[in-house]
């Protein structure tokens, strides 16, 4: 009698399509790691180690706006450009409250709330009138400019002599820092004592978005952005939740121009401009470096990908390429170049996937 061969079992299943999704996150940390440090490289090593510590508090520091850019385009499929007058909005708020003596710590929330007010206006104007999103949030930005003059008094605003959420800390951390690593590294003290304090504040916020998002009311929220004849259908109002999560997302907007504000040291009704490509970006890059499945890994990639643009933004204006170099007036060009070769490596990563 002829023996029938028995297979083998095979391997391949959810252990092998394990094993290979960490293999490719691996080579895309690889990847990013290695554009790291040829930045670095490229900004003069040790030398621009002050550049660098810079680049990643502003990073940090606009990270919540990221989310909140996140929140409109992703999940609630709201295009939406309140965000660069709620970022300046924010900081508006700010100086005021600094200048009549306020903590800086109770700017904070107040920012927030000022913030997501706007955004709140956005989204009734879009839903309750019928106007598209991005000609709403034009309306809401163009008033916003002429708000925050009225907040503010002035253009601009000095803040450095109003101290800022550093100040208490910023002996004490010189001290450690003079002992620990010393007198030559306390120079940098102030960006890695940002860089720490703002990064809390980021965790904090990133695990109360997602815990929210987790919620029912977060759930209701995505769903109306993903698939709104659904809830319609279930007969939840749709135009409710997409006027809270626009109002969510501007507050995490204006928390952002808060924490700038005072991080810069002065207020500008012009701070905002452009912030909303600067969002983009770090959607984008976080997306495409990360790959992100849930949404707690997607905020975390938008905090990484905002840090890295900022890297790159700053790596750009340093290089110096056979004698010509950016200025800081180019930083809106190099934004725009950054974005497009995002764009680009991504269109040319589906391509190839497909």
């Amino acid at each position: 009698m002829t023996e029938v061969p028995v297979a083998e079992p095979s391997v391949e299943g959810p252990t092998q399509g394990k094993f290979d999704r960490a293999r490719t996150a691996a080579g895309r940390y690889a990847i990013s790691a290695a554009v790291l440090v040829a930045l670095f490289l490229a900004m003069g090593g040790r030398s621009s180690i002050g550049v660098w510590f810079s680049a990643v508090a502003v990073g940090l520091t606009l990270s919540t706006a990221a989310i909140g850019v996140y929140l409109t385009f992703r999940v609630l499929n709201f295009p939406d450009l309140t965000v660069e007058g709620s970022f300046a909005l924010g900081g508006a708020v700010t100086g005021l409250m600094m200048t009549n003596g306020y903590s800086p710590f109770v700017t904070l929330p107040v920012a927030f709330v000022a913030s997501a007010s706007a955004g709140l206006i956005t989204g009734v104007v879009a839903t309750r009138l019928r106007i598209h999103s991005l000609l709403a949030s034009i309306i809401v930005t163009t008033a916003l400019f002429s708000v925050n003059l009225r907040v503010l008094g002035r253009s601009n605003l000095p803040l450095l002599s109003e101290g800022s959420f550093l100040t208490p800390f910023q002996d004490g951390f010189k001290d450690f820092i003079r002992s620990t690593f010393g007198d030559d590294q306390v120079r940098h003290a102030n960006n890695i004592l940002a860089i720490v304090m703002v990064g809390v504040f980021v965790v904090v916020i990133k695990l109360v978005v997602d815990g929210f998002m987790r919620s029912e009311l977060g759930t209701a929220m995505r769903a109306s952005g993903d698939s709104p004849q659904m809830m319609r259908a279930l007969g939840r109002n749709t135009n409710t939740y997409i006027v809270a999560g626009v109002a969510l997302s501007n507050g995490l907007t204006g928390f952002a121009g808060s924490l700038a504000s005072q991080f810069q040291g002065f207020s500008d009704v012009n701070q905002g401009l452009g912030l909303i490509i600067g969002g983009l970006a770090a959607v984008i890059i976080g997306e495409t470096v990360f790959q992100p499945r849930t949404l707690p890994q997607a905020t975390a990639a938008v905090v990484g990908g905002m840090v890295i643009y900022r890297i790159a933004v700053a790596a750009a204006l340093t290089v110096n390429i056979g004698g010509f170099r950016f200025d800081a007036s180019d930083v809106k060009m190099v934004t725009a170049v950054l974005l497009l070769a995002t764009l680009a490596v991504t269109r040319v990563r589906n391509l190839g996937a497909t």
